[in-house]
């Protein structure tokens, strides 16, 4: 299931334009606990609905954060993560639509994006999150979409993405407006997770659980 993104068993049933590409292992994701200092926020955790904050400083403190949030996120066997899913409330995400750390060419750090244009195609699919474990449900996302950002040294870049790439920078650009994907659940599905919800919140230990 693209979580937070991970990859579905049932995605290889689904319509190529929304599959993830051939040769991508359908791990499920893992919690590893703590790698490179980050650990992986689990809902109802206040910073995955918290506001997040523009990026100003293209330092190399940023570029060692993308490269800690890849480390985690191949870690959790996840294909993309965005800050706010780390506790840190910025607009920055990383993802890899390989979800292979040996197919580092294919690597994305997207600093202060935004989402120029959406196809009117729209592709329902099951999603997950990493933030979410035990959980999915199907999501409609835009079938590709066009994008404006900044990289890693603040230079303004355009870019577009189809089918499973479209829909884990979509995935991961919710998160950056603190949305997530139970949000985009029609409520059958709402409904098919209900359970599952009332025990995150249950097993979450702080007090300023934000639903």
């Amino acid at each position: 299931r693209p979580a937070a993104l991970r990859p579905s068993a049932s995605a290889s049933a689904e319509t190529p334009f929304a599959e993830p590409p051939a040769g991508l292992a359908l791990a499920e994701e893992i919690d590893p606990g703590t790698i490179a200092g980050l650990t992986i926020v689990k809902y109802p955790h206040p910073a995955l609905r918290a506001a997040n904050a523009e990026i100003e400083h293209f330092d190399a403190a940023l570029k060692a954060l993308s490269a800690r949030m890849f480390a985690l996120m191949y870690a959790s066997k996840g294909v993309g993560l965005a800050a706010p899913q780390v506790g840190i409330n910025l607009r920055l995400m990383v993802f890899n639509p390989k979800g292979d750390a040996k197919a580092f060419l294919q690597e994305k750090v997207l600093v202060n994006p935004q989402i120029v244009k959406k196809s009117s195609v729209e592709i329902l699919d099951e999603e997950g999150c990493l933030s979410f474990p035990g959980m999915g449900g199907e999501v409609s996302r835009a079938g590709s979409i066009e994008v404006r950002y900044q990289g890693l040294g603040g230079q303004k870049r355009k870019a577009k993405f189809e089918g499973w790439e479209a829909r884990i920078f979509q995935h991961e650009y919710d998160h950056l407006d603190g949305i997530v994907y139970i949000d985009r659940l029609s409520e059958a599905g709402r409904k098919e997770v209900k359970k599952r919800l009332e025990e995150l919140v249950k097993e979450y230990e702080g007090d300023d659980a934000a639903l």
